[in-house]
């Protein structure tokens, strides 16, 4: 056997070494993996994000996937004529416009499904609607109605640890039921950090368009890899964060704050982020851990 040769092979070796420890620590831990943007914008990135999440399940880990549509959704809401209108990043969601979002969410959650099993495991869909998942009540973001639009207001997971006891993968849709069983469109970042907190997940996972964190997005060398939950609010009071970034790390740090053990943001047009920033020493996104373990910012 050639050097070259010998040499990739002890490469690959030294990997598996390095994730040894991340497997022990994680096995039988619940991680919640918040899907959508960039990374369902194509085929090849689906995969990648499948197949990590696969992974992550084959060696132990306890992979829930909550997913989003919205490019979908609007993609739909086009082809009848319709124009996408949001009021601050939420879409204003009519009767008709929520019969197209539940079906195209079906339609993105049956996909995942096939892609997981064509990996050899077993993964179950279902809708925040299936076992009385996902409670809402109206949203109204600033006192303003956008129709069929939902706030989490609880979560019953009964549904989530059957599937995992039963050793599925289960696949969930953002769309839930309010006391008068009214179908409602919820952002998948809400969801998702609320199925997190219920389940008590050890993880919560956002796949987004950015690499992460950063206190001057203009200054690539302000990249944040690790913070705490108060430093986290620190930067939403400073100004720093704005945008669609905002509610996102609000919801991050809301999640730590309710018991979710870490957060992580990720660009998830990277292949295979996941992996690398699970069972790698330096990982690639941003990590918000809590306050209490603030020492390992510092290593």
């Amino acid at each position: 056997m050639e050097q070259q040769e010998m040499d990739q092979i002890l490469a690959k070796a030294q990997v598996l070494i390095e994730a040894l420890p991340y497997i022990q620590k994680f096995n039988r831990k619940i991680i919640v993996v918040k899907y959508g943007g960039s990374a369902m914008s194509n085929e090849e990135l689906q995969r990648n994000v499948i197949k990590d999440v696969t992974l992550l399940k084959l060696v132990g880990f306890k992979p829930i996937i909550v997913h989003g549509g919205g490019k979908e959704i609007s993609r739909w809401v086009g082809k009848v004529g319709k124009e996408p209108r949001f009021v601050g990043g939420l879409r204003v969601t009519d009767g008709e416009t929520m019969e197209i979002a539940e079906m195209v969410l079906n339609k993105v959650n049956k996909n995942l499904v096939r892609m997981v099993e064509e990996l050899g495991v077993r993964a179950v869909g279902v809708s925040g609607k299936d076992g009385g998942l996902l409670r809402c009540v109206k949203k109204c973001p600033d006192g303003e109605d956008i129709g069929y639009v939902g706030d989490v207001a609880g979560v019953d997971p009964k549904v989530l640890y059957d599937l995992l006891e039963k050793d599925f993968l289960p696949i969930v849709a953002p769309v839930g039921l309010d006391d008068a069983f009214q179908t409602y469109n919820i952002n998948a970042d809400d969801a998702a950090c609320a199925i997190a907190k219920a389940v008590g997940a050890d993880k919560l996972v956002f796949l987004t368009d950015i690499e992460g964190l950063y206190r001057d997005i203009n200054d690539k060398s302000s990249f944040i890899s690790r913070l705490t939950a108060s430093q986290a609010d620190e930067l939403i009071r400073s100004g720093c964060i704005g945008g669609g970034m905002l509610p996102k790390l609000s919801n991050c740090t809301d999640a730590i704050k309710q018991g979710v053990n870490r957060v992580h943001i990720l660009d998830g047009r990277i292949a295979h982020c996941l992996l690398l920033e699970i069972f790698t020493d330096k990982g690639i996104g941003t990590a918000i851990i809590a306050d209490e373990d603030r020492a390992m910012i510092e290593q």
